[in-house]
């Protein structure tokens, strides 16, 4: 072991389609958890929802996938993927706003 603390990386989504109504956020969340992501997903007023989440590259990774699927009742038409550098330590969970 190396003592290194493992390596962050964050990327901020946009997602447009059927995602609103359908259970997104909760879906979203669970994936997130489910890997360990800290970060926060969102309705926005437009119709789309909104991701930013940070942790190891493989759980966001995983996370992506979901996206660009969601859960069932979505309808994924358009997603977009920014890289951010991690705001390490400023989110301690995954949570859902609610705006």
């Amino acid at each position: 072991m190396s003592g290194e603390s493992p390596r962050l990386e964050a990327f901020e989504a946009l997602l447009r389609g059927r995602v609103q109504g359908v259970g997104f956020r909760y879906s979203t969340h669970r994936v997130a958890v489910r890997h360990g992501l800290t970060g926060w997903v969102m309705n926005n007023p437009d119709g789309s929802v909104q991701v930013y989440a940070e942790g190891s590259p493989e759980a966001l990774k995983e996370l992506e996938d979901f996206l660009s699927q969601g859960p069932p009742s979505g309808v994924v038409t358009s997603l977009s993927i920014l890289s951010r550098p991690p705001a390490t330590g400023r989110f301690s969970s995954f949570s859902i706003r609610h705006g």
